[in-house]
């Protein structure tokens, strides 16, 4: 096992909705890496968040800080899974927008897989980078600025970005790469 990243705090944002597999198979990586992650959400801690397999409810998931108590200072970056009803639940929260928000201020690595990225527009990251997504937001990425690609996983600068959960390995570790930059 590898210890490249257990220097690593990376945050998880989500809530429930979230594609499970985009959540434990990133996770899974990252602490085999080595790093040390903590599951953030507009939950209270001890709370469980729902995950989903497309459709399916799948497992439940224990939040370890709500974002309201979590400082961007105590973490190396960001991972924003995906699944439609995390990230368009996360956009209502102010608290979470200006958590993700203060990540692209201090240009910290945020990773974003799938519906992940949409949460970035309305933390203003977007405008000018190259980025990809599930098709489905292609449209609301280039009307807030974004280079959208068709492509497994576009990196630009720290921002890491993918389709769906078959980009998986690629997304991981380009996301390993932007935090070794880093």
């Amino acid at each position: 096992m590898s210890k490249d990243l257990q220097d690593k705090h990376i945050a998880v944002l989500m809530t429930d909705g979230v594609e499970q597999v985009e959540y434990t198979q990133p996770r899974d990586f990252l602490e085999q890496q080595g790093a040390r992650v903590t599951l953030v959400s507009v939950k209270p801690k001890g709370e469980q968040v729902q995950g989903y397999h497309h459709q399916d409810p799948a497992d439940q998931f224990t939040v370890e800080l709500n974002v309201r108590d979590a400082r961007p200072g105590d973490f190396d970056a960001l991972l924003l899974p995906g699944g439609v009803a995390n990230p368009d639940t996360l956009r209502l929260h102010s608290e979470a927008i200006s958590f993700i928000r203060e990540f692209g201020r201090e240009n910290k690595p945020i990773a974003a897989i799938c519906h992940g990225p949409w949460t970035l527009i309305d933390a203003g990251l977007v405008k000018d980078r190259q980025i990809t997504s599930w098709p489905s937001l292609q449209q609301d990425l280039q009307n807030a600025g974004a280079d959208w690609r068709d492509q497994e996983v576009v990196t630009d600068g720290t921002l890491v970005t993918s389709r769906k959960p078959d980009d998986i390995p690629a997304f991981n570790d380009a996301f390993k790469q932007a935090l070794q930059a880093a």
